[in-house]
């Protein structure tokens, strides 16, 4: 078993690590990491408890340690809140620790993977880039929640015709923002026309998960996104709208057998978060729905359905991704799950650090 770390334990994204590293096959969590009102108490005191499952006992009783804490640990899964994340997670790296991060403050750090395995694995490499200094730490980010369905589904399209551009309208979970979140009033039988800083992230974002590793670094994807957001009363479930137009314009029906044929370059890697269909295609007229498909996969699968031809772009289809989980700490998960089998992180990893 590999020691981890969770920082911002006790907030929405990393009461979502924990539930997830609770049972998890290669993580044991031996230390929670939150502010210095936390800090001193019992986990099961300090947090909250909002998961659907019950909180573990021996996780619960973890006294939590403040940002300064030295823990014994192979890998830190941050649920930070970007407010704070730029700062402390660079402390940990500096000091050694593999940083593998929920917040937006370094993914378009050019020496820093922003990271979903099944589209773009290969960017690992640019760790080899970072320089925290002689401990051996490093930092990997995945992407916004808004943009790891959308890119999952534009992958396979790109490497087949090239992604020219995409319009998506997205209506996302309120669990996406976190708690308390929405105020109630706001959110019950309503829809709120603006994520702060959403549209933003999703265009530049997926123009360097789709971009090219060079010897330079990674060159953008010269995809053009135009993103709308809004804020739904769902609770889990981002559900987007998306019109693209293709290189050689491909019929819908083409688009759909490229879904369908296309194979993870994780498959065979018996990584525990990969799901055994990381994206799925229905055909059912009414699908994909947050209620039904959100959990498919242990919330890792991203369901794609509605292909059909668009008058405008091409061709159009409705997206949904799990946000707390495939977009949040399961996604960063598995990239810990990838660095492990890359010998990035674990007792090899530390050998050639010393």
């Amino acid at each position: 078993m590999l020691r981890a770390a969770v920082l911002g334990a006790t907030g929405a994204v990393g009461q979502t690590f924990v539930r997830l590293l609770t049972r998890h096959p290669l993580f044991e969590v031996v230390a929670l990491v939150a502010s210095e009102r936390s800090a001193g108490k019992p986990y099961r005191e300090a947090a909250r408890w909002l998961q659907s499952e019950p909180l573990d006992e021996r996780i619960g009783g973890l006294v939590v340690e403040g940002v300064d804490a030295a823990p014994e640990a192979d890998v830190v899964f941050s649920g930070l809140d970007a407010s704070v994340a730029g700062d402390v997670e660079a402390d940990w790296a500096r000091r050694g620790y593999a940083v593998v991060s929920n917040a937006r403050n370094y993914r378009m750090d050019p020496t820093v993977p922003l990271l979903v395995p099944e589209v773009n694995p290969d960017h690992l490499a640019l760790i080899d880039r970072q320089d925290w200094g002689d401990a051996g730490g490093f930092i990997v980010t995945n992407p916004n929640c808004s943009t790891v369905g959308l890119v999952m589904a534009l992958a396979p399209l790109h490497a087949a015709y090239g992604v020219e551009a995409a319009h998506v309208v997205t209506m996302q979970a309120l669990s996406g923002a976190g708690y308390p979140g929405v105020p109630s009033l706001d959110a019950l039988g309503n829809v709120v026309p603006f994520i702060g800083g959403e549209e933003e992230k999703m265009a530049v974002e997926t123009t360097k998960l789709l971009g090219t590793l060079t010897a330079d670094g990674v060159a953008s994807a010269e995809v053009t996104v135009s993103a709308q957001c809004n804020r739904v009363p769902v609770v889990d479930g981002h559900l987007e709208a998306v019109s693209v137009r293709l290189g050689g314009a491909p019929s819908a029906a083409e688009v759909a057998e490229t879904l369908r044929s296309w194979r993870s370059p994780l498959a065979g890697r018996d990584l525990p978060t990969a799901p055994a269909t990381p994206l799925l295609v229905t055909d059912e007229p009414t699908a994909p729905q947050p209620r039904t498909h959100v959990h498919l996969g242990d919330g890792m699968t991203v369901t794609v359905g509605r292909i059909q031809d668009c008058p405008v772009l091409g061709v159009k289809f409705v997206v949904l991704s799990h946000n707390t989980v495939r977009g949040a700490a399961g996604g960063a998960i598995l990239n810990a799950e990838l660095l492990h089998a890359e010998g990035r992180i674990g007792q090899d990893a530390r050998s050639q650090a010393a």
